[in-house]
């Protein structure tokens, strides 16, 4: 009994070390990506991109009321989630590893000795501390995410059927496969991959009820792919779409009222499980019963999703895809907006498209039944250019790009079978996984996107210093993989069974995982978060590893009992290496650049604004600040991407806090699904000047025949005849709104030109198109960068930089190397409106991907002090550019090519010394890292092509400012360099 405390209040304890180590660096505020909307969407329980996670809403929830109100805080504690979360999972680890080691020493529970347990102890404190700090687990529990949460579920019923294998008593143990299958019903509600640990679960089942055999052990994976199967597509998806068509035959062919076809599925299986569970109670059929409880309770997990539709019901500011009745909770669900990727069978990316056949109708819940406004179409590929297992499958082009380089393809060639496999095991299960794996239990040479592993042998010599002293350069030095690799032969040489269920973890979770997901070659960013349940099972192998240490000191140590304690000081060298390595580049605290570059793009608009933004990190911090801390609610975004989907219009048309309605002429019957999808450019000589774009949408929205073609199939289609819309501007419309600054109301046009960029355009730039002509300049239209690049319309001539954003105006300046700015609405926005808490602080670690965040801010600056410069400004010039330097320091984010842009302005203001101290420091570094990267990484084209940028742009610099000394010294270096260049 004192043993069984002793290993509760240890793994009691390493839950705290783990929690506190969390805490101290936990991201105080809303971090890029995900981080943002899943704060917004829990705080008010709103709805998050598909599939969602509607169980961690509901914690997140009831985490965000230890704010107490302070709605500055609430971010805090919503990342907490993610602390707590991990922190658990560490602990249930080190409880597994116990009872795993006790499988490896083969003892049973209590009839271990005092040596025996202590080195028990000291395994599991040794795998569950270095799971801890490893760095992909590490990164998810410091940031509002679902995996921190995920991982939590899965070491609860990864400990929980270890636990189920100690009891003997049926009754007693099938009370724990009741609670494993209403832990895995909850965990669909947070991330399906939690479903991956079955088979393991299913391995331990076998292993104690059954004789061990092949036979069996191959049986027993294929049903647990099965029971995967049943769980990830019968019933998480099976059953909504089985309701899906109830409710369609009730409602459409029988006239029934909305959501009575859904009811009688609920209903009926209900019903079903009651009988069930009476008919096996009453006649004894334990195996029956058992399983239609577990049944039940994964069910009662899987109800959390009833938040998903309920919520959508109340039509929140965050509602995509508006999930609000059956059918389209099953498209969300099936995240039908997403592309799918082929698994066993499918075309290789270089595949032509044979036919086009239309597909399953897409119903949508109209006023009286549900209405088929369009019908998905199967694209049918040459079946020439298929084969079994497709990986490279991709047709974007920045894809096939990548693979024709990976795979060493002429421009032409067609990939083979060999070609297919060449890319799963060199880039997708290399690159895409062991990277990510030895990045954990080796070292991680940077955070830089696609940063390579560290090997023991990798020191930092011979590194330029912005390498070597780079806090994200992690050297474990393979301690912690070779301690692992120890555990792995050591738990397979002293225990078949158990090691079988560990090493089938390691897989589903980790390898095969791969294999199912078939990722592109590119990614957004690191994928590794994904795998972290892999990484998991390699660190019970540490724990294990640990044990068979033991083992070998004690065959050299007299005195017994110094055999654990000597053992967990040598081993500790493993997790305490990786804190110590993992520390600097984990520790988020003091970090508030992803919400304060949210504030300056809000704070950038006008009064009423409608913000057009591009992607995730464009948004989701900017709805963290709406719907959260309640800044510039009157600014509507508007997600580029989301504005192609008919629910997103339609949200638009409804108020949203102090944002108002927007003034679309296009009504829900004129942008509703399968109407106006896509405009086909078929131009005609006679238009080739331009249309003007109110007739133009006047006819679309009269369906004229002229615009409005049939297919042979009955579809209908849109078309424009012309390339360019013209647009008449109200002039005294335009001033009377303050639109202009005295500055650029010299470039105001009587007329505006909107031209495609390509053959057609989507329906969310047909609505940008209503929403510019029938605006009427009344609310200020803006972009940011990536929102204004995104759009199908040329539109860049029309656009003034007021710092974070840009405005639309009917303006054009007649120079095109000169960009528009309204000055005094940037110089405020960038001097005194504008958020840079702890940018000067060294001690606050900024990875890479913030760092090239700072690319813009100080692009907004030179901009800014470029277009003072013009208006004969140098003083104010001078202030912006110092501002700049003084907000984004090289001391915390080192100089960037924008930089040396800096340096230029400031020469041009006088500040000579300040320049010259800049170029120098610039140009050091860039001849460090190019004599560099042509002796150890030649094929670093983009870094070595942006450092030899950088030192022509000094050149040029100093050249046009008269100073002909300095610059025949950068001169001289960038020649010396250039010409190792042409020679690679």
């Amino acid at each position: 009994m004192k043993k069984e405390i002793a290993s509760i209040l240890s793994g009691w304890l390493i839950f705290a070390v783990a929690l506190i180590t969390y805490t101290l660096t936990l991201e105080p505020t809303a971090s890029f990506w995900d981080s943002g909307e899943f704060i917004s969407a829990a705080y008010k329980l709103q709805i998050p991109h598909a599939p969602g996670a509607p169980l961690y809403l509901l914690v997140g929830k009831m985490f965000s009321f230890l704010s107490f109100g302070d709605v500055s805080q609430v971010a805090f504690w919503v990342n907490m989630v993610s602390a707590i979360s991990s922190a658990l999972t560490v602990m249930f680890l080190f409880w597994s590893i116990v009872m795993l080691g006790r499988k490896i020493l083969k003892i049973q529970k209590g009839k271990e000795t005092g040596n025996q347990f202590s080195l028990l102890i000291a395994a599991a404190s040794i795998g569950a501390l270095a799971y801890a700090f490893s760095d992909s687990f590490w990164f998810s529990a410091v940031e509002a995410e679902v995996y921190a949460l995920s991982s939590f579920f899965s070491a609860f019923v990864f400990w929980a059927i270890l636990k189920w294998d100690l009891f003997d008593d049926d009754q007693k143990a099938n009370k724990w496969l009741i609670l494993i299958a209403y832990m895995i019903g909850l965990s669909i509600g947070i991330h399906p991959l939690n479903l991956l640990t079955i088979p393991a679960l299913c391995l331990v089942y076998y292993f104690k009820k059954y004789p061990f055999n092949r036979i069996g052990l191959f049986i027993t994976i294929g049903i647990s792919a099965v029971i995967i199967w049943v769980l990830l597509f019968g019933i998480r998806i099976g059953l909504t779409t089985l309701a899906k068509q109830f409710e369609i035959l009730f409602v459409n062919n029988f006239g029934l009222p909305f959501g009575v076809g859904a009811a009688f599925v609920t209903v009926s299986i209900i019903a079903f499980l009651i009988y069930g569970i009476i008919y096996s109670t009453k006649r004894k059929k334990i195996r029956l019963n058992t399983a239609l409880l577990a049944l039940t309770f994964v069910l009662i997990g899987y109800s959390s999703y009833s938040l998903i539709v309920i919520r959508s019901n109340f039509n929140p500011p965050l509602d995509p895809t508006n999930p609000e009745d059956v059918p389209s909770f099953v498209s969300y669900l099936n995240m039908e907006q997403y592309p799918t990727r082929p698994l066993f069978y499918g075309p290789n990316f270089t595949a032509d498209i044979v036919d086009q056949k239309k597909g399953a109708p897409v119903y949508v819940k109209g006023e009286k039944k549900y209405e088929v406004p369009a019908h998905k179409f199967d694209i049918v590929y040459d079946p020439a250019d298929s084969n079994f297992l497709p990986r490279v499958y991709s047709q974007e082009d920045h894809h096939v790009a990548a693979y024709r380089k990976i795979l060493d393809l002429a421009p032409g060639e067609k990939p083979s079978f060999a070609d297919n496999l060449k890319f799963m095991f060199q880039h997708q299960l290399g690159h895409m996984y062991w990277r990510y794996f030895l990045w954990n239990f080796s070292g991680k040479e940077s955070d830089v996107q696609n940063a390579n592993w560290l090997a023991v042998w990798d020191s930092n010599k011979q590194l330029p210093s912005g390498m070597a002293h780079d806090k994200a350069r992690n050297n474990f030095y393979m301690f912690p993989l070779l301690l692992g690799l120890i555990g792995l032969f050591f738990s397979f040489r002293k225990d078949l069974k158990s090691s079988l269920v560990v090493m089938t973890l390691f897989l589903m979770t980790g390898a095969i995982l791969v294999l199912y997901l078939n990722p592109p070659p590119i990614e957004p960013r690191e994928r590794d978060y994904i795998y972290v349940a892999s990484f998991f099972a390699f660190c019970i192998w540490i724990g294990i590893g640990v044990i068979s240490i033991g083992e070998f000191v004690g065959r050299y140590i007299r005195h017994a009992k110094l055999v654990p304690a000597l053992t967990f000081v040598v081993t500790l060298i493993v997790p305490g290496i990786m804190l110590f390595e993992g520390w600097d580049d984990h520790d988020r605290s003091n970090r508030y650049y992803s919400v304060d570059a949210a504030y300056n793009t809000l704070a950038s608009c006008p009064p009423n604004a409608i913000l057009f933004t591009g992607g995730d990190n464009d948004t989701y911090s900017l709805w963290y600040l709406q719907e959260v801390e309640g800044f510039r609610r009157d600014v509507r975004v508007i997600v580029g991407t989301y504005f192609n989907a008919d629910w997103n219009i339609d949200q638009m048309t409804r108020k949203a806090y102090a944002s108002e309605v927007l003034p679309f002429s296009f009504e829900k019957q004129d942008f509703k699904r399968g109407t106006n999808d896509y405009v086909y450019l078929n131009a005609d000589p006679k238009f080739e000047s331009g249309v003007d774009l109110k007739q133009y949408l006047k006819l679309v929205k009269d369906q004229h025949p002229a615009l409005v073609n049939k297919t042979s199939n009955g579809d209908t289609f849109t078309i424009t005849p012309t390339r360019t819309f013209k647009i008449n501007v109200n002039k005294e419309n335009v001033l009377a709104k303050n639109a202009l600054s005295k500055d650029n109301v010299q470039y105001l046009q009587d007329s505006m030109e909107i031209k495609i960029k390509k053959n057609g355009i989507y329906k969310g730039d047909l609505m940008l198109l209503d929403l510019i002509a029938h605006n009427n300049w009344e609310r200020p239209i803006c972009f940011t960068f990536t929102g204004a690049a995104t759009t199908g319309l040329e539109i860049d001539n029309y656009l003034v930089q007021r710092g974070f954003t840009y405005q639309l105006l009917p303006v054009r300046n007649s120079d095109p190397n000169e960009e528009l700015v309204d000055t005094e609405a940037m110089y405020t926005n960038m001097m005194e409106n504008a958020k840079w808490r702890e940018l000067d602080n060294k001690d606050v670690y900024y990875n890479a991907y913030y760092r090239n965040q700072m690319l813009n801010p100080r692009s907004n600056f030179n901009t800014l002090a470029q277009s003072l410069i013009r208006k004969g400004k140098l003083d104010r010039a001078r202030d912006v550019l110092k501002r700049s330097l003084d907000a984004i320091p090289d001391d915390t984010i080192p100089y960037d090519i924008n930089s040396a842009q800096s340096v230029s302005l400031l020469l041009n203001v006088g500040e000579d010394e300040t320049a010259k101290h800049m170029a120098t420091t610039m140009s050091d570094r860039a001849d460090e890292a190019l004599t560099y990267y042509y002796i150890k990484n030649p094929d670093a084209i983009q870094n070595i092509r942006q450092n030899l940028v950088t030192l022509n742009f000094l050149t040029q610099a100093f050249k046009a400012s008269g100073k002909l000394e300095e610059a025949a010294l950068f001169e001289e270096r960038f020649m010396k360099h250039y010409q190792k260049f042409n020679n690679l």
